[in-house]
């Protein structure tokens, strides 16, 4: 078995369907950005502290697949969950679950990208704008695909993909906040990703802010959702 094969298969680890699940239940991921390891790192801690336990830490983090290594040894897997961000090819998707990630997303569709990630059984979620982008990802074998960038497209772009695609599970990036959570979910997204609006404290080292910012979001998910989680 290869030494990929063997990450990811660690024992306690959550597998590809569980994952998914949890990312459906949770219904937010937070998406980690920073310019050094350390900002990151205070940003993932304060979410985590605000209820948010599904952390995608991008690859324009400085040494990303490090700080991926180390939040997986610092956090219980079944708790927290880990995953990579902004990955754009199989390399990156391979070094990213070495590292121990327990999702790959990216921000396009890249077949090749999702092909490494099914070999080795992780959760994958490319980035679509289209239904042809949409309809090849569910051809490739995905199971939920971002809406990137949501804020171009809106709550109405969503809800008209699902109309030809009521069996897609639609996750928007960029754009979420407070103000529209409600309507993303209202127009049929079944989580959200939640990056600048998230972690704008994190420019001033505000992570208190981030941190409540976290705990509001998460309210206000419940709230929509009916309490569900």
């Amino acid at each position: 078995m290869m030494m990929g094969a063997r990450r990811v298969l660690k024992e306690g680890r959550m597998n590809r369907q569980q994952v998914l699940a949890a990312i459906k239940r949770c219904g937010v991921v937070a998406v980690i950005r920073g310019d050094s390891h350390d900002k990151a790192l205070a940003s993932v801690d304060a979410c985590v502290r605000g209820g948010i336990k599904l952390i995608e830490v991008t690859f324009t983090v400085p040494g990303a697949d490090k700080l991926i290594a180390e939040l997986c040894a610092k956090y219980d897997c079944q708790d927290v969950i880990v995953g990579a961000g902004s990955v754009l090819d199989p390399e990156t998707a391979r070094a990213a679950i070495l590292a121990g990630a327990q999702f790959v997303f990216s921000p396009a569709l890249n077949t090749d990208t999702i092909k490494l990630c099914n070999r080795y059984a992780v959760a994958v979620v490319p980035g679509i704008f289209t239904p042809t982008e949409a309809v090849a990802a569910l051809e490739a074998g995905v199971d939920l695909v971002k809406l990137f960038p949501g804020d171009v497209a809106g709550p109405k772009g969503l809800k008209a993909l699902k109309g030809p695609l009521p069996q897609l599970d639609i996750m928007p990036t960029g754009g979420v906040d407070l103000s529209n959570v409600a309507d993303w979910f209202k127009a049929g997204a079944c989580a959200v990703g939640a990056g600048s609006f998230l972690t704008k404290g994190a420019k001033t080292g505000d992570y208190a802010a981030v941190e409540q910012t976290a705990r509001d979001l998460v309210a206000e998910i419940e709230r929509v959702r009916g309490g569900a989680r």
